[in-house]
């Protein structure tokens, strides 16, 4: 498969079911817990429902119209800097579609958007494990930082002990 057999397009609403099939095969491919039920519903909400939609969704689709691959993205805004970046929250492909120039045409993708956007940097993270996205990351001309990323939910007993 070259990349000239497999389009990147944002995401249709009849997409969503396998949008939440490859979220699912992404977090078991970190490790993570997987989606709670009713993923594609709640993507439908951030991707349609609003003039301005809070979320984007690239897919990558072969020939055949199987979905193989998907990268989100959302602007955020860095305090430091007093400017937006565009937040790429995932990027996935199905094993047997690496390393087969996909990976390159998401990124760019995710590129276009924040170039649409009048965004000029996008930020991301990975496992620290995950040796070939580090590889795949770098080859696209991107520099880590030292951060540990953080999570918690609101609902989390007294905050400021």
């Amino acid at each position: 498969m070259t990349d000239t057999q497999v389009s990147v397009r944002h995401a249709r609403p009849g997409d969503l079911p396998e949008v939440a099939r490859l979220a699912a095969e992404h977090a078991a491919y970190e490790k993570a817990d997987p989606p709670a039920p009713g993923l594609a519903d709640r993507l439908h909400t951030l991707l349609f429902t609003t003039a301005t939609p809070r979320l984007r969704c690239l897919v990558a689709e072969p020939a055949d119209g199987t979905l193989v691959g998907y990268a989100t993205c959302e602007p955020a805004i860095s305090t430091w800097d007093g400017c937006e970046y565009l937040h790429m929250d995932c990027l996935y492909l199905r094993p047997g579609h690496r390393g087969l120039g996909l990976g390159p045409l998401l990124m760019g993708a995710v590129a276009a958007e924040a170039r649409a956007l009048g965004i000029a940097e996008i930020q991301w993270q990975t496992p620290v494990w995950n040796d070939g996205a580090i590889r795949f990351y770098r080859r696209q001309g991107a520099r880590e930082t030292d951060k540990i990323r953080f999570s918690r939910p609101s609902s989390s007993g007294p905050v400021g002990q």
